[in-house]
C-alpha cells in the first residue's frame, strides 16, 4: 500500500498562485509515475497533470498549459503542483495519484490522495 498526503490547498484570489504538495508513504522503494486530477461540483473527474517516475516526461491538459507546472523531488519522495494565473475556473478538489505508467486516465493510477479543496474567488 502507498500513502499519498496531500497539502496546500486553499483560497486565493483570480490571477494569483499556490503550490499543492504530496509526499507518499509505504511501498516508495521505487519512484511512482504521478498524476494530478481534479473534480469540480458535478463534473468528471478530469486529468490535470502527470510526471514520469524518473521526472523527465511531463504533461498537461491543455486548459492548464502555460500556468501550472508538475515537479518532484525523488529524495523526499514528494510531488508538486505550481498553480499560477488562477482563475475561478480552477475552482476544484485535486487529488495526487500514483501508478505504474505515466498516463491521462483515472484507470491508470492504481493510489490516491484524500484531496484538497482549492477555491479561486474573483
Amino acid at each position: 500500500q502507498v500513502q499519498l498526503v496531500e497539502s496546500g490547498g486553499g483560497l486565493v484570489q483570480a490571477g494569483g498562485s499556490l503550490r499543492l504538495s504530496c509526499a507518499a508513504s509505504g511501498r516508495t522503494f521505487r519512484p511512482y509515475a504521478m498524476g494530478w486530477f481534479r473534480q469540480a461540483p458535478g463534473k468528471e473527474r478530469e486529468f490535470v497533470a502527470a510526471i514520469s517516475a524518473s521526472g523527465v516526461r511531463t504533461y498537461y491538459a491543455d486548459s492548464v498549459k502555460g500556468r501550472f507546472t508538475i515537479s518532484r523531488d525523488n529524495a523526499k519522495n514528494t510531488v508538486y503542483l505550481q498553480m499560477s494565473s488562477l482563475a475561478p475556473e480552477d475552482t476544484a478538489v485535486y487529488y495526487c495519484a500514483a501508478g505504474c505508467a505515466t498516463g491521462r486516465a483515472t484507470s491508470q493510477y492504481d493510489y490516491w490522495s484524500q484531496g484538497t479543496q482549492v477555491t479561486v474567488s474573483s
